[in-house]
């Protein structure tokens, strides 16, 4: 079967989608992957897997460029004869499926979070709804990463429960993610992800300036993508304003997280929500405890007091103090949260467990 990876940037399918790849094609299907081209592209085709250039773009909201944009995916599917898509990203599952309209192709879009229309309800939300409403009629299943998302989506009428299907987010390669050695120095809380204010970035950088004000045996690190278009995007002058005061500091994007995982002592992600964030999971995996918010998403990765701590959301004093709480504790009890953590990506969040749903759905086709 051919079937094509769909998703909102080509950067996005090679940090997140080559394993299901491999996976697929290892089982003798053809894999097509498919996003706007912003470089990121030669990292797949480097792995032995075509590419076609999509013409999205991603923070646009202009109907006549979004319109241009549902044509172009629907000409591209046809002309390489896809059988099967599978999306992810907002824009790559709605536009997928308004694309495969009167097609015949297996459609199985992924959820992997609601993005700033349902963080922040208005007038986008009530049309997102009606687009998703629209495209996921024709999907044979929907799969949610977490179950608050599923539930919403069923409360909102864009599914039924009997077509939807939970999977433990993207799950985490155990093999790729394995535990490190405890590191030394001043403590280090590493945050990993875009730098949006839905991120959680501007409570991040209040904790940090709080606890750094009153002492200096500790580091405050982001990890993540400074030049997105996104809307909810830290300007760049307020960014320069953080690390000259140095309250914190900056790493742009990296292929390969696993060094920086291994010299945090925490990964923190104060989020908004999320689907369930990769970060924490390969987190977890190499035995760094963590500290979320405990909203959709980030809650379903961590057992509270076990395997790290939750706090409320939008709070930089609720982060302060989950932060002043790790700070209070010994090695020996941050490292026993990680170790905990490690064991429970064992029993529940194994990628295999996700490639095989996969593999699953598109046998039964």
């Amino acid at each position: 079967m051919k079937v094509a990876i769909v998703a909102n940037s080509a950067w996005y399918l090679q940090n997140f989608r080559l394993g299901l790849a491999r996976h697929l094609l290892g089982l003798g299907h053809e894999v097509l992957f498919v996003s706007p081209a912003d470089g990121h592209e030669s990292k797949l085709t480097a792995q032995g897997f075509a590419f076609q250039a999509w013409p999205l773009a991603s923070a646009s909201t202009n109907p006549w460029r979004e319109m241009h944009a549902v044509r172009s995916l629907r000409r591209l599917l046809d002309a390489q004869a896809v059988e099967a898509v599978l999306s992810y990203t907002p824009k790559g599952n709605i536009y997928s499926g308004l694309a495969l309209t009167g097609r015949r192709a297996v459609f199985l879009p992924n959820i992997s979070g609601l993005g700033r229309a349902f963080i922040e309800p208005g007038l986008l939300t009530h049309v997102v709804t009606l687009l998703y409403r629209q495209a996921l009629q024709r999907a044979q299943r929907v799969i949610f990463q977490n179950e608050d998302d599923r539930d919403a989506f069923v409360q909102f009428g864009i599914v039924t429960h009997d077509r939807s299907l939970r999977v433990p987010g993207s799950g985490v390669d155990l093999a790729r993610f394995q535990p490190q050695a405890w590191p030394t120095g001043p403590r280090r809380f590493l945050f990993v992800g875009r730098l949006l204010r839905d991120k959680g970035v501007n409570e991040f950088v209040a904790a940090a300036r709080a606890i750094r004000s009153q002492r200096k045996d500790c580091e405050f690190v982001m990890l993540g993508s400074s030049r997105s278009g996104n809307p909810t995007a830290v300007p760049i002058s307020e960014l320069q304003t953080w690390l000259q005061a140095g309250w914190v500091q900056h790493i742009e994007q990296l292929d390969d997280v696993r060094p920086e995982l291994a010299r945090a002592h925490c990964v923190v992600l104060p989020s908004y929500r999320e689907g369930v964030p990769r970060s924490l999971l390969e987190a977890a995996a190499m035995a760094r405890p963590v500290l979320a918010t405990d909203v959709p998403g980030c809650r379903d990765t961590v057992r509270p007091g076990r395997t790290g701590l939750l706090c409320e959301a939008r709070s930089a004093s609720a982060l302060e103090a989950g932060l002043s709480d790790l700070l209070a504790m010994s090695d020996a009890q941050l490292q026993a949260l990680g170790q905990a953590g490690r064991a429970f990506m064992e029993e529940e969040f194994d990628e295999r467990k996700v490639l095989a749903t996969y593999a699953g759905l598109l046998s039964s086709r």
